[in-house]
């Protein structure tokens, strides 16, 4: 099946006077009221807006999304020196293309089928209708020979009707998550639409070389594309070279300087002792930080924790674990279901291990500002990553950036993009459960030079690959790959 082409002979507006144009589903703001009921916009956080704003500030810069409220219709507003264009969803399309083929189709596929994946026609229909739709909005505001930059699954087939809408366009999609391989992607019904909606990109981004492996391996075998160099062919029906597309891996990372800044501050240093005095004070504390996701390992986590306690490798007088577990996805049933799984095993294992003084699990079912994170990290001798499949887990890279003294050990799952980076942390199979147990004694017991070492190690490199690296990265090989010259590039 192929994706609906847009009506290139429809005229669009007017293009408008915006020379590098974002488009994400999320619009990079979050509504807010203040104590007069006034409504209004904050910025919202996160390594992409941080990565992305100044680029923004710095040229005519547009950011296109959705604002967060279904079956709304709101003008172009301006918010800190961006100009932030809403696209309209209704409650039955954000059932169907976000909830449905976004999250619960293209998500667990991409994740290595973790959950089984779910193929409805309703919702890759509603699917491409808003990618359309994503893609008509941006065409109508970038200026002539402007730089567009897509983000993310939710939007793969928006680089292609930008390139029918407007060929003058250079044209960068990055995509955050893992990328299948072709025996994965396979059983994708509409893989080539997707493909082919991809290549629509000069330049597309993954976070691991993995991933642009696993990407064009799938261009050869669904498209029959020529591959060479990382650069992706085409033929046409007549037998004609197409325009080419470039596949390469740009690992994301975090705000460095901000995350550094807050761990020293004295209010946030004062709040990790707090909380090491609220859990009186164990020898260590363990801390996972993850979205309520199945793909996070937090089952496989807890069942190891649980052990360790029942053996007695571990004693609930002299350890405790912390696990914040945002809200996620809460209406879609996967993601109920693993709730309910995990509130059941935090009870089991608080029920069995707790003593009148101590906690085995503090299980903590919030969001969290930055700061309380960073006062976290400070708090704890031991970070948890055990993800079975991550794009890149920027929590990792949160925890080294936050050890200013160099102290502390992260256990991070191998199949996370981190581990590629992060090659000193004490990296762990988390599916095995008797090798993740080994591996968080080993963790909780290494001396303070063998962490200082590693930790050492770890923090030359995520200071030395900020996000702001990764931005400018990204766009200045786009700026090499564009097939259009003389486009205006950032």
């Amino acid at each position: 099946m192929q994706i609906v082409r847009p009506n290139v002979d429809r005229p669009l507006a007017a293009r408008g006077p915006y020379d590098f144009v974002v488009v994400s589903n999320r619009l990079p703001v979050d509504r807010v009221t203040d104590d007069d009921g006034v409504q209004g916009w904050r910025r919202s956080p996160g390594g992409l807006v941080t990565a992305l704003a100044p680029v923004m500030e710095g040229h005519d810069g547009a950011w296109v999304g959705w604002h967060g409220a279904p079956g709304e219709t709101l003008e172009p507003f301006d918010n800190q020196n961006m100009h932030l264009v809403p696209v309209p969803l209704s409650e039955e399309e954000v059932e169907l293309y976000y909830e449905g083929f976004a999250n619960s189709t293209l998500w667990p596929l991409y994740h290595d089928v973790i959950a089984p994946p779910e193929f409805h026609r309703t919702w890759w229909d509603a699917y491409h209708q808003v990618n359309l739709r994503f893609g008509e909005a941006v065409a109508a505001v970038a200026a002539e020979g402007a730089t567009v930059w897509v983000q993310d699954y939710q939007l793969q087939l928006v680089p292609q009707y930008l390139r029918e809408l407007r060929p003058d366009l250079v044209i960068g999609f990055f995509n955050h998550i893992p990328f299948p391989s072709p025996e994965i992607f396979a059983q994708m019904p509409w893989r080539q639409s997707i493909l082919e909606g991809l290549l629509g990109a000069d330049l597309i981004g993954f976070q691991r070389p993995s991933d642009t492996a696993n990407f064009l391996r799938c261009t050869r075998r669904f498209l029959g594309a020529t591959v060479k160099a990382r650069h992706v062919n085409l033929e046409t029906a007549s037998g004609g070279a197409r325009r080419s597309s470039r596949a390469e891996p740009f690992p994301i990372s975090i705000d460095v300087g901000r995350i550094q800044e807050l761990a020293v501050r004295p209010d946030v240093i004062a709040r990790a002792k707090q909380i090491r005095e609220d859990l009186g004070n164990p020898k260590t504390i363990l801390l996972g930080v993850d979205r309520l996701d199945y793909t996070k390992g937090i089952t496989h986590r807890l069942k190891a924790y649980g052990e360790l306690l029942h053996d007695g490798s571990l004693k609930v007088e002299d350890a405790a674990l912390i696990q914040v577990a945002s809200p996620s996805r809460e209406r879609v049933e996967s993601y109920r279901l693993l709730r309910e799984e995990v509130d059941g095993m935090v009870g089991r294992i608080n029920g069995q291990f707790d003593t009148m003084q101590n906690t085995a699990i503090r299980y903590l079912h919030h969001s969290y500002p930055v700061e309380e994170m960073v006062a976290l990290y400070l708090a704890a001798d031991v970070m948890l990553v055990t993800a079975l499949r991550d794009g890149m887990n920027l929590v990792a890279k949160e925890y080294v950036a936050s050890r200013v003294d160099s102290t502390g050990a992260l256990v991070l799952s191998e199949f996370t993009g981190a581990a590629d980076q992060l090659k000193a942390a004490l990296q762990v199979n988390p599916h095995d459960i008797d090798g993740l147990k080994e591996t968080i004694v080993k963790a909780v017991n290494l001396s303070r030079s063998e962490s200082g070492r590693r930790m050492r190690s770890m923090r030359r490199q995520v200071l030395d690959h900020d996000v702001q690296r990764w931005s400018r990265d990204f766009l200045a090989t786009l700026a090499q790959s564009a097939a259009k010259g003389g486009a205006h590039l950032p």
